[in-house]
């Protein structure tokens, strides 16, 4: 999924926000991913660099050559892993563990013994397996909810219980049940002193616990200090997404793109009054901003301040009007974009603005033979512009063209593209939102058709059009702490 630059790259930003230890993957798995490991080894990071490892002695003689500090060195501890994947008994299972904690501190690494599957083993076996991994030199314990079926209730009994070791211990959740958060919460308060945790909750089938969840909730509703950058967790959270190609969630707590935008009139009236009296915690706090989108509940509150955004000045009845109007859009069941809301407000205010670039041609050839490649001429303030490009599909192309054609106007960059097929069938009319951005300012834009190609260059049109516009010959005004969007 990674090149071993970008997995670089994640580490040192994983390194720079404050986290303890890196687990840089399993050498066994490729070379590739040996080689990143090595390379992330040999950085000089102030975290510690883990490697993980099963219980056998070539998967340990690889972690030791990737020059890293410690080793998750993993056990089946569970009677159907035991039993049925490794088709072993519980006592040879045992000694091999043993067996393997010696080697790997023989070649000088710092053992954390893993119970895997120990939300399904027998609580004495894990125990006696802990204590023998403890006597042959582990310095630190794992407990693996492997299949997510730990609840809050228990995980506080099983670290309470497990925290007599006399080890250092760690939690390491999977997801599957929505309660990889709160599991790791509860053993984190019942005695665990490590996280096992993920940027983005990414992992296995429904993913790990989530970073940026796991801190704010320390942070913030339990007054307790991670030591990590919190304002640093939102660009860690897209520069992952971008790398991996996951997108995330929009309702994703934190970190989606939802989780600081208002709509409804009455929540956007008290956030300008006060913040706190719709958010928990300020945007700022995870590196983001705040975002009033307009919609069907759109109030002339959130209205007006989108006008004075787009540096437009409207009287009450107006902005009544422009507000009546934006929620007829939102009853449509229509996505309201930035585009949509200049275009009524200079029907309403009586101001026209022509747009200074338009389609003249566009060609798009593509094919399981051919590199798809877009022409096109475009007619920008009654100049002609003729440009080419390839892209990854005939999409791709079209709007790498574009970007080309423009690029000696203005610096203007594709935040994010989105499609919905509006109705069914091959012939389904489609429509594209884009989110483009120059400089300060952030805008979106819609376009619909038949053709996916002609949708996504309109929308992108539409846009540029609107960055590159000026009011009475001069700049709009600079978005201020409250930046607007529409949706």
């Amino acid at each position: 999924m990674l090149t071993p630059d970008q997995k670089l790259l994640i580490a040192r930003k994983l390194d720079d926000i404050g986290i303890d230890i890196i687990e840089a993957g399993s050498p066994i798995t490729s070379k590739g991913e040996l080689e990143a490991i090595k390379t992330i080894a040999n950085e000089g990071f102030n975290a510690e660099i883990c490697a993980y490892a099963r219980i056998r002695r070539d998967d340990i003689e690889l972690v030791a050559g990737c020059d890293v500090d410690s080793v998750h060195l993993v056990v089946p501890v569970s009677d159907i892993h035991i039993t049925r994947k490794l088709k072993k008994d519980h006592e040879t299972v045992l000694g091999e563990a043993i067996e393997m904690v010696g080697f790997a501190r023989e070649h000088g690494l710092i053992v954390e013994l893993s119970g895997e599957d120990a939300s399904r083993a027998d609580l004495e076996y894990l125990k006696t397996l802990y204590q023998a991994g403890i006597d042959a030199g582990a310095e630190r314990l794992c407990f693996c909810d492997t299949v997510g079926v730990l609840v809050p209730e228990r995980t506080e009994e099983i670290f309470t219980e497990l925290s007599n070791l006399k080890r250092p211990i760690s939690i390491h959740c999977h997801n599957d049940f929505g309660l990889a958060a709160a599991n790791t919460i509860a053993a984190l308060r019942a005695g665990a002193s490590e996280a096992h945790v993920t940027v983005n909750g990414l992992g296995e089938r429904a993913g790990n616990t989530p970073l940026e969840e796991v801190v704010l909730v320390l942070e913030a509703l339990y007054n307790m200090r991670t030591g990590i950058k919190c304002e640093e967790l939102y660009p860690l959270s897209r520069l992952v997404s971008k790398l991996t190609k996951i997108p995330v969630s929009h309702n994703k707590a934190l970190v989606g793109s939802n989780a600081f935008t208002h709509e409804a009139g009455i929540h956007v009236h008290g956030v300008l009054e006060d913040s706190s009296t719709y958010e928990p915690i300020t945007p700022e706090m995870v590196g983001r901003k705040r975002r009033i989108v307009l919609g069907k509940h759109a109030g002339r509150a959130s209205v007006n301040l989108a006008l004075q955004e787009l540096g437009l000045e409207a009287t009450e009845e107006q902005i009544k009007e422009i507000t009546n109007r934006v929620k007829e859009l939102g009853d449509l069941g229509k996505h309201v974009s930035d585009a949509d809301l200049e275009s009524i407000a200079e029907t309403v205010l009586g101001i026209y603005q022509e747009a200074k670039v338009k389609m003249e041609e566009l060609t798009v050839v593509s094919g399981n033979r051919v590199t798809p490649t877009a022409s096109l001429k475009l007619q920008v303030s009654g100049n002609e512009i003729v440009e080419a490009a390839t892209g990854l599909g005939p999409v791709d192309a079209a709007i790498n063209a574009l970007r080309k054609a423009i690029a000696g106007i203005a610096d203007i960059r594709l935040e994010e593209y989105h499609v919905d097929a509006i109705t069914g069938g091959t012939d389904a009319l489609v429509e594209v939102l884009v989110k483009l951005s120059k400089d300060e300012r952030v805008i979106t834009a819609r376009g619909a058709r038949a053709d996916i190609i002609m949708a996504s260059v309109e929308a992108f049109l539409e846009g540029v059009n609107r960055l590159i516009q000026d009011r009475d010959g001069g700049q709009k005004k600079e978005w201020q702490k409250l930046q607007v969007q529409k949706h």
